[in-house]
């Protein structure tokens, strides 16, 4: 130490040997480190180490200091990972599963082989491979190519790590340009954010910060309002009004409001930019101008144009319901599945199958099964071509459960292909006469466009869904705008509970929170509330009712049938904390069996989780945001692990793509939608008051078929019940559909 109290900086090497803790959001790191003294004694070493993987040697400058519980560690201020020198290192930085095609076993075969030469040879003449038993030609080119991609990414890694960019990031831009990489980062650096998912504007404009592009250049302030708006689809907004852009935009960037709005006049000049619509205020004030990523207002147009082109077709794939006797063909049908129907699911059976396109509302517990599954028996008994969809793969199970007919996910419906676009369009419609979609509440405007799109003209198609739920995760409120006023689409709400339903909890208490009433918490086999106000506590008792409490007195099964939905992502009692808390509990660490850290997480065999983009390249058509499924291998050779989906499908993923995966033992409950679960347990905490709304609630009740659990605050369930949310979202799909908005050109 100096003597004025300064720490003086120092260098320390050595090999990681694991990661205890990792922050994936800030990047904290504590890590354990083999620095070679033989003494077997591992030194602890805390700071920013996200990217470094257990095996690799690393050069590390930091500062000594010593912790009150932990003895003496080592704060790293900055690394570089350097090839090791000892034949131990060496066979350790082989055998971790960094280079694709070397497991344990065959690192120590060439280490046998080639000692200390062993990098020199796979760097300068990796053919000399052969020359180890057991490794063929192909297995050698295999490890050749591997190294030389290692190598590419290293030194990209080496100039993205000045900037701040993880390792699963660098790894994906050097997918995307190759050899190319560095002189995109360094030229066009904000063209990573539109390009390489994983990276949106912040980052981009860190990197650009780092090569010298100015903070007022146009490229900039460009990319920034194109950024500005693509948040804003992400949180279910189609457009911003300009007014409101123009402040986010000079908020984010930090630049005069003169160049921001000069920027967005070159956009909006720009075929591919923006494109400004003067539309109704739903407020009844003036008309806003409406600024729109182009997608948006292309998917806007083309929905209402589909709508009304359905609508009014003249031709009718069904015309054999144009002049049926409805008193027998209802007489029979309750004679076919033994009940009879009620006055309004009666009205809703005459709509789907006499007009082309229909909405079927209504809560839980008001038959809209039945009346779909009623649907379903007539358009069948005149031999009509039927086709059931939803949104997800559970949500398709249980369509399909019901109808006892085979139903999809709409992606596999529409066979989506790389890239977005669907096998079946205007140009090739799907086979079907009438085209049944439950779960509508979840389809958002870009997905609901490619849909309808692949509707025939005179086939029907009907959309069945509660619009009280929250609206879609993407952007959009479809099913909301078709059933808004002055809507040319016919529908029908079914309102009355039925008798059997009114002895559920789940159900009684789900139309009791629509109606503003408080939950009943008391007596009920099947709703229950566990008081807790400390927000933390709340999560720990959350996890101990799903890991243990329910499982032992239901019989059910922690992973497969209990579901923990929470209304935000972080905090204590925060979907992100209660899945570390949840694995611990379900699939906790243990000899023997497989995992992989990757940034702050850490995958197991038996892990429940969940996909976090759509990825059009992966499975058979693609895997999309909030599919569910289960890791059922962990191949750290090959840098693969397996989940096989909610819809038995087996997917790999390399371990670099493993940024698309959240674990799901745990999920908020915009994520749960389309899904239900037996049990669910749904942690009510003052810590996410600005969360809680009623349709929150509301939705999250309703995806339990057998079981409620509600955790913490009787105040924040209060509140939950009280707020209706004020946040409608930004879309003129309404306004089209009622004609306010004179229709364009269709595309």
């Amino acid at each position: 130490m100096a003597g004025n109290g300064a720490v003086q900086q120092a260098v320390v090497e050595g090999v990681l040997e694991r990661i205890t803790y990792a922050n994936e959001e800030s990047g904290y790191t504590v890590a354990r480190v083999d620095t070679g003294r033989g003494s077997g004694d591992l030194l602890t070493v805390v700071g920013s180490l996200l990217g470094a993987q257990p095996g690799e040697s690393l050069r590390m400058e930091g500062r000594w200091g010593s912790h009150p519980q932990y003895g003496k560690q080592f704060t790293v201020e900055n690394y570089r990972t350097v090839l090791p020198a000892t034949i131990q290192g060496i066979r350790r930085y082989l055998g971790s599963g960094l280079i694709k095609g070397i497991g344990p076993k065959i690192a120590d075969r060439i280490v046998e082989h080639f000692g200390t030469d062993t990098l020199d040879v796979i760097e300068a003449e990796p053919k000399r491979l052969i020359e180890v038993p057991g490794l063929g030609p192909k297995r050698t080119r295999l490890i050749g190519a591997a190294w030389e991609e290692q190598k590419a990414i290293k030194e990209v890694m080496v100039f993205l790590q000045g900037v701040g960019v993880s390792t699963s990031i660098a790894v994906r831009i050097y997918k995307k340009y190759a050899d190319a990489s560095i002189s995109v980062v360094r030229n066009q650096p904000y063209r990573l954010a539109a390009d390489v998912w994983g990276i949106g504007f912040l980052t981009a404009d860190r990197i650009a910060q780092a090569v010298g592009i100015p903070h007022d250049s146009p490229e900039r302030v460009r990319a920034g309002l194109q950024y500005a708006l693509s948040q804003s689809t992400d949180q279910g907004h189609c457009f911003l009004p300009e007014e409101r852009l123009i402040a986010d935009g000079v908020k984010l960037l930090q630049v005069d409001t003169g160049l921001v709005i000069e920027c967005l006049a070159e956009l909006a000049a720009d075929p591919e930019g923006v494109v400004r619509e003067s539309v109704p205020d739903p407020e009844g004030g003036p008309p806003l101008t409406a600024v729109y990523l182009v997608p948006f207002h292309r998917a806007e147009l083309s929905l209402v144009g589909q709508v009304r082109r359905l609508l009014n077709a003249e031709e009718d794939r069904m015309p054999g319901f144009r002049d049926v006797d409805w008193d027998k063909a209802l007489g029979w049908l309750a004679g076919r599945t033994g009940a009879k129907l009620a006055a309004e699911q009666r009205d809703a059976v005459r709509l789907a199958l006499t007009r082309r396109v229909a909405v079927l509302t209504g809560g839980p517990g008001c038959g809209k099964s039945f009346t779909v599954r009623s649907i379903v028996e007539l358009a069948r008994a005149k031999k009509a071509k039927v086709v059931l969809a939803a949104p997800t793969g559970r949500a398709a199970k249980r369509l399909a459960e019901l109808t006892g007919a085979e139903a999809s996910t709409v992606h596999r419906l529409l066979e989506l292909k790389p890239g977005g676009d669907a096998a079946y369009d205007r140009e090739r419609p799907l086979d079907a006469d009438l085209v049944v979609v439950d779960e509508a509440s979840m389809l958002d405007l870009l997905l609901a466009n490619k849909l309808v799109k692949a509707v025939a003209p005179g086939a029907h198609l009907l959309l069945v869904g509660d619009v009280d739920q929250l609206p879609s995760v993407g952007a959009g409120e479809v099913l909301r705008d078709l059933l808004a006023e002055g809507s040319p689409v016919p529908a029908v709400r079914l309102t009355r509970i039925f008798r059997q339903a009114q002895q559920s909890g789940v159900v009684t208490n789900a139309h009791r929170i629509n109606t503003g009433l408080p939950p009943l918490t008391d007596g009920l086999p099947d709703f229950f509330l566990f008081p807790e106000e400390d927000t933390e506590e709340a999560g720990r008792l959350a996890v101990d009712v799903a890991a243990r409490r329910i499982p032992a007195r239901f019989g059910l099964d922690p992973r497969r049938d209990v579901q923990v939905l929470a209304p935000m992502h972080r905090g204590p009692a925060g979907a992100g904390n209660l899945n570390g808390l949840l694995q611990q509990a379900i699939t906790p660490a243990r000899p023997g069996l497989a995992e992989k850290r990757f940034g702050g997480r850490v995958f197991r065999v038996g892990d429940k989780v969940t996909q976090i983009r759509n990825n059009y390249e992966k499975g058979a058509n693609g895997v999309f945001n909030g599919t569910v499924g289960v890791v059922t291998a962990l191949d750290a050779e090959e840098q693969r692990l397996t989940v096989r989906t909610e819809e038995d499908e087996e997917v790999a993923y390399e371990f670099a793509e493993l940024d698309e995966l959240a674990h799901a033992y745990a999920v908020t409950i915009h994520r749960s939608q389309g899904s239900e679960y037996p049990a669910v347990v749904i942690p009510v905490t003052t810590g996410a008051w600005m969360m809680l709304q009623r349709n929150l609630l509301y939705t999250a009740v309703t995806r339990a078929k057998k079981l409620v659990v509600l955790v913490g605050s009787r105040k924040a369930l209060a509140q939950a019940v009280r707020t209706v949310s004020a946040g409608r979202r930004h879309t003129a799909v309404a306004a089209r559909l009622s004609g306010r908005i004179p229709v364009g050109n269709i595309t």
